[in-house]
Formats: structure tokens, sequence, C-alpha cells
């Protein structure tokens, strides 16, 4: 191979390098956007009535919470809070593939979901990012044991060593914080984890 094809196949890859950033910029900024513009709404025209579509465990309407309640905040602080984890360990989750943080979204949202649904107490309404967040912790953390690769088992120890810590937020020791949405979520990422491993096994 000559100097020349090298060079080519080396800014090639630079140019797929840089189009693969710009996206996961672009998808993780797009949804934190939408967060910060529905509490921004909610605070200022709907005076937080959309936390009404957050998950309302045991009645069938509740279910809609599945969808909407990852993008809802109790208030500005409960955003921020979420705002630096979501993006980091979800930057985290698309490190290998860009396509992982899709997968492991849905499953998330779903299993942590129905998990809150099923367990929360009811009356109350489940809302907040950290179902999503606790979803990325538990498949980031599992993924190097799944996997079973060294790029994998490297990552899991650096966001254990960054975010281990966090995992206490599955037991119910904060009143008011829904640790039904952590431990759930928490489930939902190592089962996508589990899912993804033996998906990457079959070459699918």
């Amino acid at each position: 191979m000559s100097n020349r094809e090298t060079k080519a196949i080396a800014r090639q890859e630079n140019k797929a390098l840089a189009r693969e950033i710009k996206t996961q910029a672009t998808v993780l900024g797009g949804l934190v956007a939408i967060m910060w513009v529905l509490e921004l709404v909610d605070l200022i025209v709907f005076r937080g009535a959309l936390d009404v579509y957050g998950i309302r465990p045991h009645i069938i309407i509740g279910l809609r919470g599945i969808l909407f309640a990852p993008f809802l905040h109790g208030n500005l602080p409960h955003l921020i809070a979420n705002t630096i984890p979501f993006l980091t360990l979800g930057w985290f989750v698309m490190l290998q593939e860009t396509s992982d943080f899709f997968i492991v979204t849905a499953i998330t949202m779903l299993v942590g979901g129905l998990g809150v649904w099923v367990f929360g107490a009811t009356g109350s309404i489940h809302i907040g990012a950290s179902i999503l967040i606790f979803g990325y912790l538990g498949f980031l953390l599992l993924r190097g044991y799944f996997e079973r690769n060294f790029s994998s088992i490297l990552l899991s120890l650096i966001v254990g060593f960054l975010y281990g810590g966090a995992i206490w937020g599955v037991l119910p020791t904060t009143p008011g914080v829904s640790w039904q949405g952590h431990l759930f979520g928490f489930i939902g990422g190592v089962l996508a984890a589990r899912f993804l491993a033996k998906r990457k096994r079959q070459g699918l």
C-alpha cells in the first residue's frame, strides 16, 4: 500500500470518527434540550402540571409515563442534578457503538417504567431522567462481565470508580426519591448489557 493510499484511508477514518462524534453530540444534546425546554415550559406556563404525565403506578393511564417520565422533572435543581450524569453516562454507553445507546435506552425505559408502575406506591407520580441514568450505570458496570473484552472491562472499571457510589440510590433511603425508578432502571440496564453481549457473540 502506497503512502498516498495510507493517507487517504486515514482521512476517511478521521471523517468517519468526526461524523460519529457529531451524531453522538446531536443525540445527547437533543435529548437534554428536550428535557430543559419541557421543564421551563412546565414551570413558566403550566406551573408544574405536566408532571401528571409521569408514571402513575397501578392505573392504566399511568403507563404513558413510561415514555414521558424520563423527560420530566420536579424542578430546576432536579433537572440540573440529572443533566451531567445523563450526558456523561450516556456518552460512555455510545463509546463502542452509538447504536448501543438507543437499545439500552429503550430497554431501560420499558423495564424501569414497568417496574415503577407495578411496585410504586398507589397515588404517587414518578418522573426524572434518573431511570435512564441508573439504566446506563447498570449497563456500563455489567458490560465488562457479559462481554469479557478488554475495552468493556476497562470501561466498567472506570465507571465503577466514577459513579459506583451512586448504586446506593437503588435503596429506599431518601424520602421523596423514586428508588423504584433507580432500582428497575438499573435492572433494565443490566438486562440490556446481557442482551447486547449475546447479540454480539452471535454476530447480529
